[in-house]
């Protein structure tokens, strides 16, 4: 039997090239004659350079640009030719600061910038920026100052909170820094930069934003993307990433799902199309994966190809019906299976031993 693996990290515990490995592991322990083909996942969050390097190959640099709060933080730009592929999580993801000192109305996206702006001074003609996993919500307006946007009344890199002085917004010095340099967004999130779909309602709230503070500070995008470019502002994807999206969408880029092109960067329908069975996952396996999750643009891809499609996760919160839905025949958890402990105290392992148990059922 031939199975292809193609996860999305576990966030907090494993890497998609972890849980994949691991994955591999525990269903060869029952079936070690299959061939289990893995194909790690992401889409454009957290782990998104690190798949496509292990697909793609290319040259990795180190580069340290500003976090969310201004410590030094660490991060990597991949050269594939003259294309290279950064991620926000990397230079001001939520993961980098711990929860009880979170403050979104201050953090900054300037180390995206900066990172964007590494990438182009090390001679990329293409940058593509898988946005997921930010910390930060100021409407991307520190990652244009990196890049070279000027502001009357205020700082662009001094968070949310400081945007409200602002009166002009200058970035012609940051389009002439990428005027030939194709730009690419590589995400899934369609949300515009503010109102009730926005970046703040939507995704404030898990960056630690109180929910007394929503409206005020989806005000201050609001005020913001009208001084940059309103029908910007309220483009598919403006909101993605705190509003990274939008500041890249000011400065020319195109927007493309970050799922489809980690797909296509990896050979998943050919990998697919030769199986017999798909295997995806998460951590957290709900019906918000429908909204440009790893598991539901697998699930299509297998699908296309007429392939059956299942699902482990660390937990799964739907039913049968729902799962369906999403294209994913069956769902497996790793905390019914081994309870919430285990699970976090040795996720490589407590996945190892769910897909053993997966494979007895499928297979043959």
């Amino acid at each position: 039997m031939r199975v292809v693996v193609a996860p999305d990290k576990f966030a907090g515990t494993l890497t998609a090239v972890e849980a994949a490995e691991a994955v591999r592991t525990g269903w060869t322990r029952r079936a070690p004659g299959d061939d289990v083909v893995l194909r790690p996942m992401s889409d454009g969050g957290p782990g998104f350079v690190d798949v496509l390097h292990e697909a793609l190959g290319g040259e990795l640099l180190a580069v340290t640009v500003t976090g969310p709060y201004s410590a030094p933080a660490p991060a990597t730009l991949l050269r594939v030719g003259d294309t290279a592929y950064v991620e926000s999580a990397q230079a001001v993801g939520l993961h980098l600061t711990p929860a009880e000192e979170r403050d979104p109305e201050r953090a900054t996206s300037r180390g995206l910038g900066e990172l964007v702006r590494s990438a182009v001074e090390a001679g990329a003609r293409r940058v593509v920026v898988g946005l997921g996993g930010s910390a930060t919500n100021d409407g991307g307006a520190g990652a244009l100052a990196a890049l070279g946007a000027t502001a009357e009344g205020g700082a662009l890199d001094a968070g949310p909170a400081a945007l409200p002085g602002i009166t002009a917004v200058d970035l012609s010095p940051a389009r002439e820094l990428l005027h030939d340099v194709e730009l690419v967004a590589a995400s899934d999130v369609d949300n515009p930069l503010a109102g009730l779909r926005g970046a703040t309602r939507t995704f404030g709230p898990q960056k630690g934003l109180a929910d007394e503070r929503l409206v005020e500070v989806d005000s201050w995008l609001d005020d913001f993307g009208g001084l940059c470019d309103r029908f910007v502002a309220t483009s598919k994807g403006a909101g993605a990433a705190g509003g990274l999206g939008f500041a890249l969408l000011l400065l020319g880029a195109s927007r493309e799902p970050g799922v489809a092109m980690v797909a296509d960067a990896v050979g998943l329908l050919d990998a697919v199309r030769t199986a017999d069975l798909v295997i995806t996952g998460e951590g957290a396996f709900d019906f918000s994966s429908r909204s440009g999750k790893v598991p539901y643009g697998v699930a299509q891809v297998a699908a296309q190809a007429l392939r059956p499609c299942v699902a482990l996760a660390g937990a799964v919160l739907i039913g049968a019906r729902e799962m369906r839905t999403l294209g994913v025949e069956s769902a497996y958890s790793l905390v019914d299976l081994v309870g919430e402990d285990r699970a976090f105290a040795d996720p490589a392992g407590a996945l190892a031993d769910l897909a053993e148990r997966t494979a007895r059922t499928w297979s043959r």
